[in-house]
Parts: C-alpha cells; structure tokens; sequence
C-alpha cells in the first residue's frame, strides 16, 4: 500500500511538470530567453527555497541544515549547474521538436543515466539480484522511450513542412535531436546533485521533506547556469526590454509563476513519494527512472491535447500508444520481484 501512495504521489508530480509548458501559451510579447529566466526565477528559486523551508523542525533554520556538511552542498549546486545545462536544452529541445518528441528523447536519455550512474557509484552489480532487476527496469523504459521516437520520426517522415510548423513553430529534427539527447545526459545530473546532497538533513526533519533542501541547492546551481544564457541572450537580441512592457507584467509574471510552481511540483513529489518507498529497495532505487517515465507518458497525452500529433497515419498513433503502454508497464515492473 505504500508503494501505491509513493508512485501516486510521484505520478502527480510528474502530471505538474509534464503540463508546465502549457502555460508558455499565455506569455505574451516576451521572447524565449526573457519568459525562460522569469520562470526560472520561480521554478528554482522561488519554490525549493519554500520547499526547502518545510524541511526545517521546530527551532531550527534552513541555514543550520545547509551548513550541516558544506562539502554536500557545494557538490549538490555543483551538479546542479552541470544540470542547468540540460535544463537549458532541454526548453530548447521543446522549441525544436515540440513538447511529445523533445520530452520523449530528453527524458529517456536522462531517466537512463540518472539512475544507472548513482547504482553504480554505490556499488551496485548491474547483473546480479536486485540490481538486475534495475538494469533490467531501465531496458524496459528506454524500450518504451525508443518506441515513441520511432512514432515521432514517423510523424516527421508522413508530414510536409508546412504540417510541421502547425504542429511546432520552430521544428527542426537534427538540431533538435542533437539539443534533446545533450539536455538528456546533463539533466542526469540533478539525479547525481540529489545523491550528493543526502547529508543534508537534521534531526527532527520531516521523512517527507527532507529531501528538499538538497533540490534547492541543485536547482540554485542550475539557476545560475540558465540565467547567465539567458541575460546573455538577452544583450544579445536586445529583448531586456521585454521586462518593461508595464502592460503585460502581471499576466506575463502570473503564468511564468504558474509554469514555475508546475516544474517543480516533479520534484516536491519525487522527495515526498521516495519517503513512502522501502529504503534500499529497488523500486527506491529505479524512482528516478519512474519520474521520467511518468514526465514522457503525460508529455506525450499532452502532445495529442495540443494537437503535436494530428494529421499523422493511424500506424503511427498505434505505435505512440505502444510505446506508452511499454512505460506503464515499466513502472510496475520492480515490483513483480
């Protein structure tokens, strides 16, 4: 029963962060770069530090659990802007291949590396027991993952150019695969800055939120890395002065505020979902991989909502539906041992 709440709680994280693009919609007026560094600000700045703050006990302050070993945080905001990397391509693999595709790549490459590297800096045998069992778990959503590219690369394939714009104003399917699987490999580092900050957590702290700390740390990594992209791109193209168009300020600042809550809500739910999964476990263990699994299963419902995948061949909608239920399947599949 536990198990079921940890991946519940996990799965409705992920449906936040899989719909934190949605809102990208309603930003008006702004370029890229200026509505990426806003929600940025919320999305690694603004909530881990609220986040943060409810790991904290009664009497204590977030200061005392961040000081608790220095050495654990500078590595978690180290990794963290190694991650930033990938959390800057990875927006970019979104504006090349659209939300289905670019998450489906992104992603898998990410879930693949975020949870095979930690196993094996512990020490685990990939090919005996348990491990086993995780590499095997790992095969099974990069299977479901390689079958959703394939759908994708049959949508580019059955679609003109014309088409392709529809669907993703920006589409361009070398670039964005070469943008998608870079973002992938680097965002396995938030997995690595998580590991590195386990330390991070004081007597009293809530099972729930303890995990907390060490995300703002990696994700106050990430920020800088992204915010220096972006201010340099503002100077750039000159679009600081999107920040000066007085009328569309609160409803710019609303939905960059609301795509920054959705982002991290992935993360708030992976920590507080991780506290319900038996520890040293497998599935404790493949929980990162299942969070990326769930963010490709719901990107992609959310790229038939936006319509990613209309006018492409009925072959090709079966072969997307394949590779969902091969990720479902994933999910569940630890736990069969």
């Amino acid at each position: 029963m536990n198990t079921f709440i940890g991946l519940l709680i996990i799965a409705i994280g992920s449906f936040g962060q899989s719909s934190s693009y949605v809102p990208i919609n309603k930003v008006k007026e702004w370029s890229w770069e200026s509505f990426w560094l806003t929600q940025g600000i919320f999305a690694w700045l603004v909530f881990p530090f609220l986040g943060a703050l409810l790991a904290v006990p009664a009497g204590g302050s977030l200061c005392q659990i961040l000081s608790v070993d220095v050495s654990a945080a500078c590595k978690a905001m180290g990794y963290g802007m190694l991650w930033g990397v990938g959390g800057l391509t990875f927006g970019l693999s979104m504006r090349y291949l659209g939300v289905a595709l670019g998450q489906s790549i992104a992603l898998g490459t990410c879930s693949a590396f975020g949870t095979i590297i930690p196993a094996l800096m512990k020490g685990t045998d990939l090919f005996s027991g348990s491990g086993l069992i995780l590499l095997l778990g790992v095969c099974i959503t990069l299977a479901g993952i390689a079958i959703i590219g394939y759908a994708g690369s049959l949508r580019a394939r059955n679609m003109s150019e014309e088409e392709k714009r529809a669907a993703v104003k920006d589409f361009a399917l070398t670039k964005g695969l070469v943008v998608a699987l870079t973002a992938g490999i680097m965002s396995a580092c938030f997995a690595l800055g998580l590991e590195a900050g386990e330390p991070l957590v004081v007597s009293g702290a809530s099972e729930l939120f303890k995990t907390l700390p060490a995300t703002l740390m990696v994700t106050c990594g990430g920020f800088l890395t992204n915010a220096a992209y972006c201010l340099y791109q503002n100077t750039k193209n000159k679009t600081f002065g999107d920040y000066r168009k007085t009328s569309l300020l609160v409803n710019n600042l609303l939905f960059c505020a609301l795509a920054g809550l959705l982002w991290y809500s992935q993360f708030f739910g992976l920590g507080m979902g991780k506290s319900f999964l038996e520890p040293g476990s497998v599935m404790m263990a493949f929980s990162w991989c299942i969070l990326m699994a769930l963010n490709v299963v719901f990107s992609n419902v959310w790229g038939i909502l936006l319509k990613e995948w209309k006018g492409v061949s009925s072959q090709t909608i079966t072969v997307l539906l394949v590779g969902l239920a091969v990720l479902i399947f994933s999910l569940v599949f630890p736990n069969l041992f």
